[in-house]
């Protein structure tokens, strides 16, 4: 199963080539001899995610694989297009909200939501849940309307995020996430700073 998640070759140019030559909204783009090392690169980074969601048939991790490789070279043809001058402000977030959907429907036609949302996570690093669990255990008295409101807005960060053209562009969403629940507890009455100290000092006597 590994080797085949991690085969690398004609099968994929043709099925990223196809993809991208027919989404009718998205960009045509077909892959050349330079793209190489580029597809290697999105393709191992898509076995990676798809190893995580522990699927059980070769076909289907194959075919959810080629669908996350494929999402990353559109979205990286985008992004080239726009420092090529050739797409304004606006028409990069259309194209890219547009790409968005598709790439969902897509994944639905092979994953559960739960796996899909395991795709969301493995294309930007787990953030998510990492920074959810960090607020428990800084805030440890938060409220379940707290706590909703926390995983609310990091599920929508999550969303942008995974649309980054790079990993520093995928933490700065959820850094704008969290100034905005920053905001929200300090609006409750909770001192972040000083809950951020405590929990540093919890950290350290450990």
């Amino acid at each position: 199963m590994k080797e085949c998640l991690f085969a690398l070759g004609t099968t994929l140019f043709v099925t990223l080539s196809a993809a991208t030559s027919h989404t009718a909204s998205g960009p045509t783009v077909a892959i050349s001899y330079e793209d190489t090392a580029y597809v290697r690169v999105i393709t191992q980074r898509a076995a990676k995610i798809v190893n995580g969601l522990g699927l059980k048939d070769s076909a289907t991790a194959l075919r959810v694989r080629d669908v996350i490789a494929g999402q990353y070279y559109d979205l990286n043809a985008i992004y080239k297009e726009r420092d090529a001058h050739k797409l304004t402000g606006e028409e990069v977030d259309r194209k890219i909200a547009e790409l968005h959907g598709q790439f969902l429907v897509r994944l639905a036609k092979d994953l559960n939501p739960q796996q899909v949302d395991g795709v969301k996570d493995g294309m930007t690093y787990n953030v998510l849940h990492v920074t959810y669990r960090a607020y428990e255990e800084m805030l440890p008295n938060l409220t379940e309307e707290q706590k909703a409101r926390i995983l609310s807005d990091l599920t929508e960060a999550r969303e942008h995020a995974m649309d980054a053209e790079s990993s520093e562009k995928k933490h700065a969403w959820f850094g704008k996430y969290k100034g905005r629940i920053n905001n929200y507890l300090s609006a409750a009455g909770i001192d972040m700073k000083k809950a951020s100290e405590d929990w540093a000092k919890r950290r350290n006597n450990k």
